[in-house]
Formats: C-alpha cells, structure tokens, sequence
C-alpha cells in the first residue's frame, strides 16, 4: 500500500507536472507570466511548510535534534556547492535565464537530478506516514509546475521543438520512479538512515525555498503583488499544517 502511495506521488510530481506544464504553455504568453508568480508564491509555502513543519520535526523524532541538524546544515553547504556547479537551481520565468543562459541540456541534467532526489524524499516521506507523504507529494508537485513551464521556456529559447522539449523533459522527470524505488528499497533494508533523509530532504525545501524562489518573488515590486505573494506563501504554509494536524 504504501508503495502505491509513493508511485502514485512520484508520478504526479514528474509525468504529471510535465503534462500540466506542457498544457500551460498553451495559454498566451501575458497570461503566463501573470500566473507562474501565484503558482510559485504557492510552491514556497509548501515548500517551506513541509520542510519546517513535517520534515524536520518527523527527522529530529527520529535521529535527534543535533544530528537531524547539523545534516540539514551539511545539505544547505551541499546543495549551495551545486548550485554554483550549475546544475541544482531551476528557472521559474521566461526567456533566457541569468543562471543557465541557453544551455538547454544543461537545464535537463539539472532536472534529471532533482526528480531523483524529489523521488527519494516522496519515499522517504511516506515509509514515516502517509499524511507526512501526502505533504511532502503536494509540496515537490506545487514547486515542479512552474519549475517545468521555466524550463519548457528555456528548451524552446535554445531551439528545441515543442515536441522534442516534451520528450526531453519527460525523460529527465522520469528519474523520479527510479529515486522512489530506490530509497524505498534501500530504507527497508536500512531503517536507520531514514532520519537522515528526512533532514536532506527538509534542507533541500529549504534551499529551494529560500535561496530560489524567494528572490524571485522580491524582484516583483508594488504592495498589492506583495500581498498577494504574502497571502499565497501562506496559504502553502497552511495547506500543509492542515495535513500535518491530520496526522496528529
């Protein structure tokens, strides 16, 4: 049962965001880039949500405060190293992005990465409970929608076809099943560090989160778009203190 769970989330937070982000593209390019910052403002309260209020909580139940710690700590140093590698942060705008320019295979390294490590986290997240899951699922699908509408912008702006920036994407998302397999696999034969995967998976929320998609919702000025964020952030955030009140 539990494994459904896991394969159901991984492909609602790889295949499915692709789909959804593939028919987005069909709106007019206005109505776009009017939607995606309501669309990531939502994607950081969860983000943030599930890390603060489920992930961590549930790793330090599990491992400890110090250890459950001092691993998120060591997961922001490593994903801060891969960002400067290029291949962690993703683009949630059109047009070329100051981060990747137009290296569109790049963009898909990077993609192929994070699903693994998304399915990893959706695994790790259900084998502790399954509202923990349900969480953790929401939180990785509301921050791949319109990480993939970027990254569909960005294959088309480096000459990819529609069609071929769909398969590509795609196969880079796929990478979601075989990282839910294997830490469910891995984490029925070695209990023990599910701790430790909660904590990465709670650093990685965070980073993304705060060191991603925050700066972006501040480079759009006016207090009525600041409120909106705000109110949007929130509802993220209180989306996934519902599920997590739930399980208590």
């Amino acid at each position: 049962m539990v494994l459904t769970w896991i394969l159901g989330f991984a492909l609602l937070g790889s295949v499915g965001a692709i789909g959804a982000a593939a028919l987005f593209l069909l709106f007019p390019k206005p109505v776009r880039e009017r939607l995606v910052p309501f669309l990531v403002s939502y994607a950081t309260g969860t983000l943030l949500g599930a890390a603060l209020l489920g992930l961590l909580p549930e790793a330090i139940e599990q491992g400890g405060l110090r250890p459950s710690l001092g691993t998120v700590l060591g997961g922001l140093m490593a994903f801060f190293v891969l960002e400067r590698l290029l291949i962690w942060r993703h683009c949630h705008a059109e047009g070329p992005c100051e981060v990747h320019g137009a290296t569109g295979y790049l963009i898909l390294a990077g993609d192929a990465l994070h699903n693994f490590v998304d399915g990893a986290v959706i695994a790790a997240a259900f084998m502790s409970s399954v509202p923990l899951g349900i969480a953790t699922g929401l939180a990785v699908i509301a921050h791949e929608l319109p990480q993939e509408v970027g990254d569909f912008a960005i294959l088309l702006d480096s000459g990819f076809t529609r069609m071929r920036a769909l398969k590509w994407n795609l196969l880079s998302g796929s990478t979601t099943i075989p990282g839910a397999l294997l830490a469910y696999v891995g984490l029925q034969q070695l209990p023990q560090f599910n701790a430790t995967i909660l904590a990465l998976s709670a650093a990685s929320f965070l980073y993304i989160g705060l060191a991603d998609l925050i700066p972006g919702l501040h480079r759009r000025i006016g207090a009525e778009t600041g409120l909106g964020q705000l109110f949007l952030i929130l509802a993220g955030v209180g989306t996934i203190l519902m599920l997590r009140m739930h399980q208590n």
